[in-house]
């Protein structure tokens, strides 16, 4: 079975989520080329549009369920793309975590062992 290839992984490194996420792909025998710790290192509008893109919407990338969401009251509001992306920009914490981009382009947001499978196929 090949190696998979993983390009890069947008992730915060003391996230549960996008820990068991790097562990699951080890454990598969992925290799990582780069992590991008998306705290300290800001994903450009770029990137931000071109993973969108990857994923099939601003949705799918833009996180619900960080605090700041209901905090910021954005729960009580119909957020457009580009407000999606706006917020993103801002405020780190509402970027799907973690995000997978492997060697061939291939895309995903958040973790689910069975998304994950789909990547070694």
């Amino acid at each position: 079975m090949p190696t998979l290839e993983v390009e890069r992984v947008y992730w915060l490194p003391y996230c549960s989520t996008c820990t068991k996420a790097d562990q699951y792909l080890k454990d598969k025998g992925a290799t990582v080329a780069r992590y991008i710790n998306v705290k300290e290192e800001q994903v450009s509008r770029e990137e931000l549009v071109a993973l969108c893109d990857a994923l099939g919407g601003v949705d799918k990338l833009f996180s619900k369920r960080a605090m700041k969401f209901r905090a910021w009251g954005l729960h009580e509001k119909k957020l457009s793309d580009e407000d999606m992306l706006g917020y993103m920009l801002q405020e780190y914490t509402f970027i799907k975590r973690p995000v997978v981009v492997t060697k061939d382009q291939k895309v995903l947001a958040g973790f689910s062992a069975k998304q994950y499978d789909q990547l070694f196929k």
